[in-house]
Parts: structure tokens; C-alpha cells; sequence
């Protein structure tokens, strides 16, 4: 006896009790409404009483269905890059293969409970603690801003530190950082310990020479107030070498956005599953990583911003007219 005979045994049933006590009285005992009872009946007498069995409820065959292969490296490729979303997702599944649309990865990552940002890392992390035994803790949310604009490459920069944390036996890193306002080019580097004012103005060297590699030449730069870039040693090197400096009011980062937002950038796109994936121990081997990932967020990376539109700094860079 399977489900199916159940079914049509009952509905047979009903039809054979209605004939001897009526159609209402009939389905208010079987509990059923009489359109379904005269449905039944009309199929019986076209068909025959087999047509009383259930229709299978089979799913449909569909011809875009993924398939089983393809879900895994979503899900995969999800995991290994737990802050990225499902339209950041499409350029990497695209290097191994899988071309779907942002709509129908992320209907994936919610079948799969894995939606949301924060259940993605808490399953990166599952993993790593599971196989490594290196357990990490959630991180912060970053900094968020809105757009700036700059008319030329290198006519404004904007430049921050960014506190990346303390690695045992190392101690705290920090990144100094520098976005080209324009074409949203990023140059950073990281420093170990405490940041200072000729630190900053040997970043501001590196950047000049980094841009000058692209023909941009560094005419100005915006900073907060902080005192790596408010002491002696960093606004003289600026007067020598004759980069405007503007800083930004107290206590008004939205005023460096362009900046800030990067940064948010960098500790989703990067710090948190690099710290999530692995145990870090030496300062070269962040910085490293933090180069590639650099150079792939340069060259590689659509920002989806309003200002950006999907293109990269590259892309930006050499379509810009007044370069």
C-alpha cells in the first residue's frame, strides 16, 4: 500500500458513498468541497478510475537548471571569499568557468543558509578552526562614505592610516593609505609599530613615484588631523616638495570618504578572510598578499559605485581625457 493507492482508494470511496447519500452529505464527511468531488468524477468517467491516482509532483526538468558541479564551486569560491557578494562573486566564478547571473548565486547562497555576509565568514571560520585549529574572533564593521570628486589624476589624494592589529611576536601593523580621488588608484603600505610624521612623508615619496609609473603627477594631497600628518617632519617634506596639503574638520572623516570607504573595502575584501583562512606571522607575508590584492583592485576589480559604475581604476585611468 503506497501513498498513492491511499489516495485514490479514499477519492474511489468518496464517489461510491456520495451515490448512496449524496454529494453533500458525502464530502462533508470525507471533508473535502465539492468541486474537488465533481473534478474527480468528471475524470472518472473520461478516464476510468485510474485517473483517480495523484498527478506526480515531480519537480520540472528546467534547461538553465545548475547543476550539481556548478553549486559546489559557488559555494565554494562563497566561502573562500566570504565578504564579497553575489555580484562581486560573477568575476571569479567566471575564471573557473561558472557564468550565472548575481540573482541566481545569491538564490544559491540563501538555499544553502549562507545569504548574509556574517554567515559566510562564521562558515570560513568553522572550516579554518576545523581543519588548522586557528579559532579567530569577528571583526568590526568598517567605515562607510559617500562620493568625492578630483578633475585630474594626482590633483588630490587622499591618504589615512588604518590600524590592521597586533600579530604575536611582530606586534601592531598599520597601513598607510593613498587613493587617487579621480581614478580611485590605490597605493598602501604596511608599517610596523607606531606611526609617525616621517613615516607619512616617506609614503607620500612611494605614492609619488608609484603614480609617476602611470604619468600622474602628485600635485596634492587631503589628510585628516591626525599627528602622523600634522607634525613637522611630514608638512615640511610636503613644502619641499611642493604637494598642496588640505586637511579635513575635526572630527569629519565623510570629508576623506574616498578614502575611508577603501579601507572598508580592504577589511572585507581582504583582512577578514586573510585572518580568517590563516595564522599570520610575519609582517612580509601580509604584505604580500596585501600587494596582490592591491594590484587585483587596481587592475581587475568593477566598483559598482555611483561615481565608478562598474569600471576599475585602470579602466578609469585610460579613459580619462585630461590625462
Amino acid at each position: 500500500m503506497t501513498p498513492d493507492s491511499i489516495i485514490h482508494d479514499r477519492r474511489a470511496a468518496l464517489i461510491a458513498h456520495a451515490a448512496k447519500v449524496g454529494v453533500t452529505e458525502a464530502c462533508r464527511t470525507f471533508g473535502v468541497s465539492r468541486q474537488s468531488y465533481y473534478r474527480w468524477v468528471r475524470r472518472a468517467q473520461q478516464y476510468g478510475s485510474a485517473s483517480l491516482m495523484p498527478k506526480s509532483r515531480r519537480p520540472p526538468v528546467m534547461p538553465n537548471a545548475m547543476s550539481p558541479e556548478e553549486v559546489s564551486k559557488i559555494l565554494a569560491i562563497a566561502v573562500c571569499q566570504p565578504t564579497l557578494g553575489a555580484r562581486q562573486l560573477l568575476r571569479h566564478l567566471a575564471r573557473i568557468g561558472v557564468r550565472r547571473s548575481a540573482s541566481g548565486v545569491q538564490k544559491i547562497l540563501r538555499n544553502h543558509h549562507l545569504g548574509h555576509r556574517q554567515d559566510r565568514i562564521a562558515a570560513l571560520a568553522s572550516i579554518t578552526a576545523a581543519t588548522t585549529g586557528v579559532v579567530t574572533d569577528a571583526a568590526a564593521e568598517g567605515p562607510f562614505g559617500f562620493c568625492h570628486y578630483s578633475p585630474l589624476p594626482g590633483r588630490e589624494v587622499a591618504l589615512d592610516s588604518f590600524y590592521v592589529g597586533k600579530l604575536k611576536g611582530v606586534g601592531a601593523i598599520w597601513q598607510l593609505t593613498a587613493i587617487d580621488v579621480c581614478t580611485r588608484w590605490a597605493v598602501v603600505s604596511l608599517i610596523v609599530g607606531d606611526k609617525t610624521a616621517e613615516q607619512a612623508a616617506s609614503f607620500v615619496d612611494h605614492v609619488a613615484a608609484e603614480l609617476a609609473r602611470l604619468d600622474i603627477t602628485l600635485t596634492g594631497v587631503t589628510t585628516d588631523n591626525g599627528p602622523e600628518f600634522t607634525g613637522r617632519a611630514f608638512t615640511t617634506h610636503l613644502t619641499e616638495i611642493d604637494i598642496a596639503h588640505h586637511r579635513i574638520p575635526p572630527r569629519s572623516p565623510n570629508h576623506n570618504a574616498v578614502c575611508e570607504r577603501f579601507q572598508g573595502t580592504a577589511l572585507h575584501e581582504f583582512y577578514r578572510p586573510m585572518f580568517h583562512r590563516a595564522r599570520i606571522d610575519r609582517v612580509d607575508d601580509l604584505d604580500h598578499a596585501l600587494q596582490h590584492w592591491i594590484d587585483d583592485y587596481n587592475q581587475h576589480r568593477p566598483n559598482h559605485s555611483d561615481y565608478m559604475h562598474g569600471r576599475t581604476p585602470r579602466q578609469v585611468l585610460d579613459q580619462h581625457p585630461l590625462r
